[in-house]
């Protein structure tokens, strides 16, 4: 009966930690400016606007805007649905938000296996290297950046 209990609040902590929305202030910087780009892109395509020129002054760098379209166009082909973004002006982020983030933090962290771990279930396995390769590029761009 313990053991039953204990599973349960278990399980209700879980289900209690999923509702609440992850919060873009402790994500590693790569992976935040990369979600505030992806609402920017999404803001730019809902106007019909090309988002290049805002991105290369917000990131500070044409290679890095470019990395970063690229990516969210490579992520936006392989993501089984829309992808679904936050309002630009808030800090905390869905789902999908979240996912990618990880995503990227596994990218920084060159930890391969963590990223195929993080992507499993969410987009078809053919789909991965695609992915990988150009969060790579957007991570190798951003630091060339700095």
């Amino acid at each position: 009966m313990t053991q039953s209990r204990s599973t349960f609040a278990a399980a209700k902590a879980t289900i209690a930690r999923l509702a609440e929305p992850p919060c873009m202030a402790h994500l590693n910087p790569i992976a935040a400016r990369f979600i505030y780009s992806l609402r920017l892109i999404a803001l730019h395509q809902r106007v019909r606007r090309d988002p290049v020129a805002e991105l290369a002054v917000r990131l500070s760098s044409v290679d890095a805007a470019a990395k970063t379209l690229a990516l969210s166009y490579t992520i936006s082909a392989a993501w089984p649905e829309n992808l679904h973004v936050s309002p630009f002006c808030c800090g905390l982020m869905s789902h999908d938000e979240a996912s990618i983030a990880a995503l990227i933090e596994t990218v920084v962290a060159r930890d391969r296996q963590r990223f195929d771990q993080t992507i499993a279930g969410l987009v078809r396995p053919d789909r991965f290297e695609r992915i990988w390769d150009a969060a790579q590029d957007l991570v190798m761009a951003e630091l060339r950046a700095r």
